[in-house]
């Protein structure tokens, strides 16, 4: 089989996840759990987007509020019946807080784009980019800049 034919049926995997109503994906391998968001204990003078920390199986993980991240109003019910993501970056464990858990997808390499230029720079700036899927857009969350807090609250 040639390398361009391979090249063409190399597939990413995706876990789906909703925030607002907008569809994200982050890759399977990156995802080490998923779980729902209990016993969340703010951090004093933490960035707006540190939701605050958790016990998660004697482990302590910093839960990061996407909403905020991305320029999106807060949960109207808060925090309650939210999910996370559980991710780790640079020996650190984090867990992405969303709203609700998608589909696993598998989508080919050749469907990926780049991000639209009327894309709200926000969500540009943490999005490697976008597939176009039957009805809507899914972007692909860039979890290194997703996971880089800093002061300023808004996505590096």
């Amino acid at each position: 089989m040639s390398a361009a034919l391979r090249l063409d049926r190399a597939v990413r995997e995706f876990v789906t996840v909703w925030i607002a109503d907008q569809l994200f994906g982050v890759e399977v391998r990156a995802i080490q759990d998923v779980f729902p968001l209990r016993a969340v204990t703010r951090v004093p003078k933490a960035p707006p987007e540190i939701a605050g920390v958790l016990n998660l199986r004697g482990r302590i993980v910093t839960a990061i509020d996407t909403r905020v991240r991305l320029g999106l109003p807060p949960r109207p019910e808060g925090l309650a019946g939210a999910m996370a993501l559980g991710v780790e970056h640079n020996g650190e464990a984090y867990g992405l807080v969303i709203d609700r858990i998608g589909d696993v997808l598998k989508l080919p390499d050749s469907d990926f784009e780049a991000n639209p230029v009327n894309l709200d720079p926000a969500w540009r700036a943490a999005s490697e980019g976008v597939y176009r899927l039957e009805d809507r857009l899914l972007l692909v969350l860039d979890l290194k800049r997703m996971l880089d807090v800093g002061p300023a609250g808004a996505v590096k």
